[in-house]
């Protein structure tokens, strides 16, 4: 099963996907290459239907990387147009070429049957980011479904027959595979077969199966007669003939041995003869392709389409010192007068998605405690243009979406120990809540559907209503603010004051969670439709009673928005930072086997890691205090021939644990590290491999506690708290900034023709799109803000020139594409 929802969420925030840097580069050392792709899978349309009565399907949707699944929604039932709306954000831990999303019908008793599909190459992205697009499913060819790379090496030798003739030997070493797929779950039983074609000939031969790998070391060569030429004189050298040389090429290709069922294709290169023209062997790392008389369907349009929102970056991390002067701009924003002038300001003018701005920026100010005041000015900047009291803070300004982003991430608890035991109850149950005459099903009572309505509004709202003592601090300084400058703006208005605190913590922050759980990690899929319906009634409900003036309301609100020291029930409640299914291998034991691997349901929270055998269940089966966490690291395929594995080593035997996909794992891992990160006597080394059979298989040592003999990666600077990586969000930033410059060109031109010219305007004109209140000082800051991303536009192309320069074309890390060298 691929991640759900909330463990991608778990460590959404973190960013720890760092690419290998190049031998010999010392700035590459130091540069973290990240990748994150976040969205949404809205719905899909028009289907292909069932032949027979029953039509409907029960579909499902999934994200792969190639061919892993890291992400699956939930399963919507009985519609060929089904409503999926499923947020989704995670970092990319590896390299891939396609993201693709499939869309399933799920069976019960068979396998599940894939319907279309869509498949993105991964330098298209850029082309979807942040928009709705409805792409067509593609029908799914087995031929066609490859990931991978294949090392090869080719050889010419000249061979003198008995009689003296001589003939052109060539010598074809395949040496490896990387990345091939999984197959039912499962690293493959890889073999390749390799071929000499021409015109008139097909000379195959075939390489050993090597077991359960996705990354075989074949080490095999193989010998073709290429041709039969005149006799041999050794005052020439030997050339193939022109003729021979296009004709002939050399295909590989990769099969999974099926033992007793069909083998399934997995990939193949071709490599024209003709590259070792000029050369006495050619030797490169090719990537898998499709075949080329894969079955294709004619009418790909009957398969029916799908609605994505995709979003996806790649950042380059500098060293932090890079980012001092851009992060010292940002965070003196607060300070700036007026507001609408400073660095943080301007960019969430100049993005064409103030929300591309506000996820870093908040991140960023958050963690210099600078988001108060940022958040308090541009609160006050809202306030002068609201007339009514009634509709304050009911926009979607930088403010409000500011305060939005900052509730989901300081407010994620606070949600989950007020919401989600009532929300699990609601999700879990089948009472109806629907009062509507016209929506009633046949059956039901709409007396009995009111009273379920109450029961859930009454339990809901006396919860929050007395949940002020778990509300975080940030979010109390905030409304505090907004309080005080509501009351100073409309002074005649004895409940502005409430409204201006319930416009955010109900109708933004409450409701919103009520009606959509998922979006907050309260509940892994997005609800089925009768449970929406009812979470819809619940959260307007919510809405009406958070507006009203009600005591035990405004007794919530006043303590939410005081100032005052919250007193301490003496006991700290652990925070829950990650939950999920995975598999872990037995404690003790040194048989190798499936059996040797039982599925767990692990949760983390800042205490401790426990798994159990079922979700909720109270009884941990195994218990490891964070405070005992020595170090979390990868483990190697090889140890237990499974990918996606890795170790938590503690002050017992080390816990090896295996992740269902590449994303997941690289969340555990993540999130492990940062709440032992300032553990004492973490280790500085560790073995990358099991202890099995008596000895260590990365270093052959025999004793079970002998030193490591790999230096444990280095994991998150010490200066990131759990949740936040300055120099990730100043990049981000950063990229912004360089994606705007045209836009910040006009506000700076803006800035010039507002100090010019002081008249009336008769027409609108560009500047009339920013908001400028001081144009001297806004021009100052824009030429700060392009100073500094000048600065920072020099180490990063010269990052990209050496880059470019080490990954050689048929490397490892840049292979050849297709059948051209």
């Amino acid at each position: 099963m691929a991640a759900a929802a909330p463990a991608a969420a778990a460590s959404s925030d973190a960013a720890t996907a760092t690419a290998e840097p190049e031998a010999g580069d010392e700035d590459s050392r130091e540069v973290r290459v990240l990748q994150s792709l976040r969205g949404k899978i809205c719905e899909a349309k028009n289907l292909l239907p069932y032949l027979g009565p029953n039509k409907m399907r029960d579909c499902f949707c999934t994200i792969n990387l190639d061919q892993e699944e890291v992400y699956r929604t939930q399963v919507v039932e009985k519609s060929l147009s089904p409503f999926f709306s499923e947020e989704f954000y995670f970092e990319i831990p590896r390299t891939f070429q396609y993201l693709s999303f499939y869309v399933y019908d799920k069976n019960v008793l068979q396998r599940d049957l894939r319907i279309g599909k869509v498949a993105i190459k991964k330098e298209d992205l850029c082309n979807h980011s942040g928009r709705e697009t409805w792409f067509s499913l593609q029908p799914i060819d087995s031929n066609s479904e490859v990931q991978g790379k294949v090392h090869l090496e080719l050889k010419l030798n000249e061979l003198i027959t008995e009689n003296g003739t001589v003939c052109q030997q060539l010598v074809v070493h395949v040496k490896a595979c990387h990345g091939l797929p999984l197959i039912n779950g499962q690293s493959c039983d890889p073999y390749a077969t390799v071929s000499l074609v021409g015109p008139s000939r097909n000379d195959q031969k075939k390489t050993k199966v090597k077991k359960k790998t996705s990354n075989p070391q074949f080490n095999e060569i193989f010998y073709f007669e290429v041709t039969r030429s005149s006799s041999y004189t050794r005052k020439s050298q030997f050339q193939v003939e022109e003729e021979d040389i296009e004709k002939l090429e050399i295909r590989i290709d990769l099969w999974n041995n099926g033992n007793l069922v069909q083998d399934v294709f997995l990939g193949e290169i071709k490599v024209p003869v003709n590259v070792l023209r000029n050369d006495a062997s050619h030797q490169a790392w090719y990537l898998l392709q499709p075949r080329d008389n894969g079955n294709k369907s004619s009418k790909t349009d009957d398969l029916g389409s799908l609605r994505l929102n995709i979003c996806y970056t790649e950042d380059y991390v500098l060293p932090s010192e890079y980012y001092g002067p851009l992060k010292t701009l940002l965070l003196k924003s607060p300070d700036v007068q007026p507001i609408s002038a400073s660095s943080a300001y301007i960019l969430g003018e100049i993005c064409r998605d103030k929300n591309d701005a506000v996820l870093p920026l908040v991140r960023l100010l958050l963690h210099h405690d600078k988001l108060v005041p940022f958040a308090t000015a541009v609160a006050e900047l809202d306030l002068k243009d609201t007339q009514d009291a009634n509709t304050i803070f009911r926009g979607n300004s930088l403010a409000t979406r500011c305060l939005d982003e900052m509730m989901k991430i300081v407010g994620r608890h606070y949600l989950k120990v007020t919401l989600k035991p009532i929300l699990d109850e609601i999700c879990e149950s089948s009472k109806s809540c629907e009062i509507d005459p016209i929506k009633l099903k046949e059956g039901d009572n709409v007396e009995n559907n009111k009273e379920n309505l109450r029961y859930y509004v009454d339990k809901l709202f006396s919860t929050i209503v007395k949940s002020s003592m778990s509300c975080p601090t940030v979010m109390c300084d905030i409304f505090y603010s907004l309080r005080q400058m509501a009351t100073q703006r409309f002074p005649n208005d004895p409940h502005v004051q409430y409204s201006a605190v319930s416009s955010f913590v109900f109708l933004r922050f409450f409701a919103v969670a009520v009606v959509s759980p998922h979006t907050f990690h309260l509940r892994p899929h997005h609800p089925d439709p009768q449970t929406v319906r009812t979470l819809t009634l619940i959260s307007k409900t919510i809405q009406t009673l958070g507006s009203w003036g009600s005591l035990s309301k405004s007794k919530f609100l006043d303590e939410i928005s005081s100032t005052e020291t919250k007193v301490s029930s003496g006991t700290s409640e652990p925070v829950h930072l990650k939950e999920g299914e995975m598999y872990k291998r037995a404690q003790g034991r040194t048989r190798i086997g499936k059996k040797n691997f039982k599925k767990r349901w692990f949760c983390l929270t800042s205490r401790e890691l426990t798994y159990h055998k079922q979700p909720g269940s109270k009884d941990a089966i195994y218990t490891i205090p964070v405070k005992n966490i020595l170090a979390v690291e990868k483990l190697e395929e090889s140890s237990f021939n499974k990918k996606n594995m890795f170790q938590v080593i503690h002050t017992e035997k080390p816990l090896y644990v295996q992740a269902n996909n590449c994303v997941e794992a690289n969340e555990w891992i993540d999130v492990l590290c940062r709440v032992s990160r300032c553990n004492q006597n973490r280790l500085s080394s560790y073995h990358p491999s099991a202890y099995l059979n008596g000895n260590w298989l990365c270093c052959l040592e025999t004793s079970e506690n002998a030193l490591g003999c790999k230096p444990c990666t280095a994991g998150v600077p010490a200066d990131i708290q759990i949740d936040i990586d300055e120099d990730r969000e100043t990049e981000r930033i950063y990229s912004l900034f360089t994606l705007s410059l045209l836009k910040l060109q006009k506000m700076e031109e803006a800035c010039g023709t507002i100090a010019v010219y002081q008249g009336p305007q008769k027409e609108p004109d560009d500047y009339s799109k920013f908001v400028i209140e001081d144009s001297v000082t806004t021009f100052k800051t824009i030429q700060q803000i392009k100073s500094v991303v000048e600065k920072l536009d020099e180490p990063h192309e010269k990052y990209r020139k050496k880059r470019s320069s080490s990954a050689k074309y048929g490397s490892k890390e840049n292979p050849i594409i297709g059948k051209t060298f």
